[in-house]
């Protein structure tokens, strides 16, 4: 009985029932089409097959197309108490440089790479007075990948800093460096001066195969700590440590401690970076700030 009603009022509207029980043919998403993102799903207008590139970290991504390598626009701003980490997973990759920077406010983080579970065979520690001033540069050495980089801001939540991690273009250590290499025996320490020309120097430690334990400071005045890095590495000598410290104004020493036991010497070489020639080691700076 309500079977012929309802038939009824169907001949009665004049509503068409061919493709009730039909596959729908509407224009939009099919099971064929190629799902580039959850966002496609939630664009207004989308068309079947299209997608507008889109920007990860300053790299750009097109649909059917390889992604496009990481610009100097790369940066990752890292909150206090936060962690990021860069992995690479292809063995090419022998070595990666770290570039921390802040707006004027102090850094503090602490750098680790890891190899395998559980395996960190370089740590360290960074200390920035100003990270703008003196931006904080390294090089991590990653031989046989794959190797994460973790980069993790131990400041507050007041002193977020800029951290890039490239693997493109790294700097080197210049044959000066190298040949000024001297050695440091284990508790010993060594200071180097350097000149208001200089605007930036190079660092390079190593071993020859043994655990490497060192600090390096920046010391501006007695006792005037501008920049501290806590360093181990498990082999100096498959992994050196590289880095450039910026010295900008007057009274600039270095400060290279080897804080291992004695039965572990290394090496370090430091020498000018870059040199400010039109500044002038003659002129009277207050305070050792050249921003008089």
């Amino acid at each position: 009985m309500m079977m012929s009603r309802a038939v009824l009022c169907i001949l009665a509207l004049g509503i068409d029932t061919t493709g009730a029980f039909q596959a729908s043919t509407r224009s939009g998403w099919t099971r064929s089409t190629t799902l580039m993102s959850t966002n496609d799903l939630y664009a207004a207008g989308t068309t079947q097959g299209t997608s507008a590139p889109t920007q990860v970290f300053g790299a750009t991504f097109s649909p059917g197309r390889k992604a496009a390598m990481p610009t100097a626009d790369s940066t990752i701003l890292v909150q206090g108490g936060s962690l990021r980490t860069w992995s690479y997973r292809s063995p090419l990759v022998e070595a990666v440089q770290v570039v921390l920077s802040t707006e004027g406010r102090p850094l503090d983080a602490d750098i680790e790479l890891w190899h395998g579970p559980d395996n960190t065979p370089c740590k360290m520690r960074v200390y920035v007075e100003n990270g703008q001033l003196r931006p904080f540069s390294a090089v991590i050495d990653t031989p046989r990948g794959p190797n994460t980089v973790a980069i993790r801001n131990i400041g507050q939540l007041e002193f977020p800093f800029a951290a890039n991690v490239y693997a493109n273009d790294v700097e080197e250590p210049s044959p000066d460096c190298a040949a000024a290499s001297a050695t440091i025996q284990g508790g010993a320490l060594r200071t180097y001066p350097f000149d208001t020309l200089v605007d930036s120097v190079e660092v390079l430690l190593k071993t020859d195969g043994r655990p490497l334990n060192a600090r390096i400071e920046l010391l501006q005045g007695p006792n005037n700590n501008k920049e501290v890095i806590e360093l181990y590495t498990e082999d100096g000598f498959d992994r050196p440590f590289f880095c450039i410290l910026e010295t900008p104004g007057s009274g600039n020493v270095v400060r290279i401690v080897n804080t291992a036991p004695v039965e572990f010497p290394m090496t370090a070489g430091v020498v000018p970076h870059s040199i400010n020639e039109e500044m002038s080691s003659s002129d009277v700076v207050l305070g050792g700030d050249l921003s008089w």
